[in-house]
């Protein structure tokens, strides 16, 4: 049967308002209730994206949640996880940990085979727990000091070098990042019960769970294969900004106020979870 172009127009805007109705649900079923997490952050965890400020005439304001791995395995050559940094292989998830989220750690025989088989398995999504300002951040820190102090040792013992002299300073900057830009939210756990986790890591204030991607990897290290995972992406990468809170916010996130380690005017600002694991952004705590 042909439709006539009145009742296409109105099948059109049916379909819209209930995409918006359903969607508008979903909301409410996220923030009914306690949140599950709620924690105070600040411009070293919500950032906008590079060339924001060429596009203002964009009616939407979406920082993005800066993220972060510790990732032992990059020894020497680490400069540190900047503005935006995210993703990485950490320690704790080991063989046993990839087979508790579902990751055939069995078919792995000491074959290429094997190996090929793992690493091409499909990225699963789990929950990820994510610390802010707790010993993950501060392992990273301490890991800078020591980097920018064993570069000073080696440029004040070749003091001719400018090579030595550019390396130091880089390590200072990196230091600097650490202590004043870089996030300070990690990645620090990953699980498929929600319930377990939290009883876990019941700190609300600290800890939020959200959804997130880990894929499979195999890192060879002294001739030895390790079983190990890439924790590669959130589910939720931006948190939009009720309008009511924009004017707070766009100074300290506007990007073309930003210099290397300078993020511009200080503020801090609550991050909802709801019971969908969905972020939001709560309130304006204070800016400077």
């Amino acid at each position: 049967m042909k439709l006539t172009p009145w009742k296409t127009l109105a099948a059109g805007a049916l379909l819209i308002l209930l995409a918006n109705a359903v969607a508008l649900i979903g909301v409410y079923l996220n923030r009914s209730g306690e949140p599950d997490s709620r924690l105070t952050l600040s411009q070293r965890e919500l950032v906008m994206p590079w060339g924001w400020g060429m596009t203002r005439e964009n009616s939407g304001l979406a920082p993005g949640l800066s993220w972060r791995v510790f990732d032992p395995g990059v020894g020497d050559q680490y400069y540190g996880g900047g503005i935006g940094f995210s993703g990485g292989t950490p320690e704790w998830l080991d063989a046993a940990h990839m087979a508790a989220l579902g990751f055939d750690t069995e078919a792995l025989a000491e074959t290429n085979a094997g190996h090929r088989r793992f690493e091409r398995a499909l990225p699963r999504e789990v929950l990820l727990v994510l610390e802010l300002a707790g010993p993950a951040w501060q392992q990273a820190l301490e890991r800078a000091r020591q980097n920018a102090a064993r570069h000073e040792a080696a440029r004040l013992a070749n003091a001719d070098s400018k090579e030595f002299a550019e390396r130091a300073k880089r390590a200072q900057e990196q230091l600097k990042r650490e202590e004043t830009s870089s996030s300070r939210l990690f990645a620090i756990d990953a699980g498929l019960d929600r319930a377990a986790l939290r009883a876990k890591y019941p700190d609300r204030s600290r800890y939020l769970i959200l959804k997130g991607t880990v894929r499979p990897r195999l890192v060879i290290q002294d001739k030895k294969t390790r079983v190990t995972g890439y924790v590669s992406a959130l589910a939720v990468t931006q948190i939009n900004v009720p309008h009511a809170l924009r004017p707070l916010l766009e100074p300290a996130l506007d990007a073309r106020r930003r210099t290397a380690g300078d993020t511009g005017p200080h503020f801090e600002a609550t991050l909802a979870v709801g019971r969908r694991l969905e972020p939001w952004l709560e309130s304006v705590l204070a800016a400077r």
